[in-house]
């Protein structure tokens, strides 16, 4: 029987006070614990943004497992970094690691789903300069102007839906074939709406159309 070292993460201290995301997230690791018929030795709960990667607790959850021979197990990629360099260097740790959405994933599935993520914040960030800098160039004074801000609430909106990508792949690939379907997998992984709300039929839809992934058969 496998024993995990269960690694948390959220990205504010105002999450942290209210356990918001962090249950969720707990919830996911011990349901998957639960199917794979694993121990949880313990846990390491970090408060830090995604952007940075000095963060002393993943580095105490790595040097346990490495002494206990236990696997690193997180809820979900996004939850470690969406940057390629930081998941390198972490798969470079010689830990084994699980993540609790994505079971059968490997360390090249890792790297590769990295890669995306990594890829997919460049382009969001590249959209935002150029709406920012069309802005500008018609006169308009960033930072007071409703475009501007209309601008960075759907960069924030395509943020989160490829944070989505994996799930919804996943959810796919375990046989949901409509919208409840994949709301319902959303809901029971823990997955967050952008709202912070439940998961229906319509935000699945324009989720997916944020992705521009085809619809399924009930749309």
């Amino acid at each position: 029987m496998p024993d995990f070292i269960v690694y948390l993460r959220c990205s504010t201290g105002k999450q942290q006070a209210s356990g918001l995301g962090i249950e969720a997230q707990r919830e996911a690791v011990e349901r998957y614990t639960a199917q794979s018929g694993g121990t949880i030795i313990t846990e390491y709960t970090e408060t830090e943004s995604g952007a940075k990667s000095d963060r002393p607790q993943l580095s105490r959850a790595l040097a346990h497992c490495r002494r206990a021979k236990a696997t690193l197990l997180i809820a979900r990629l996004d939850r470690l970094s969406r940057s390629l360099s930081f998941v390198a260097q972490l798969l470079d740790a010689n830990v084994e690691i699980r993540c609790a959405d994505m079971p059968e994933a490997n360390r090249l599935l890792l790297q590769m789903l990295a890669v995306f993520s990594e890829h997919e914040r460049q382009m969001i960030r590249d959209r935002t300069r150029a709406a920012l800098a069309a802005a500008k160039a018609r006169g308009t004074v960033l930072g007071t102007h409703g475009k501007v801000l209309a601008a960075k609430h759907r960069a924030d909106a395509q943020a989160h839906a490829e944070c989505l990508r994996p799930a919804i792949v996943q959810a796919r690939a375990s046989g949901c074939a409509t919208l409840p379907q994949i709301a319902n997998f959303l809901t029971a992984g823990g997955h967050p709406t952008s709202s912070g709300g439940k998961w229906h039929p319509m935000t699945v839809r324009r989720i997916l159309d944020r992705l521009e992934l085809p619809p399924p058969n009930d749309a």
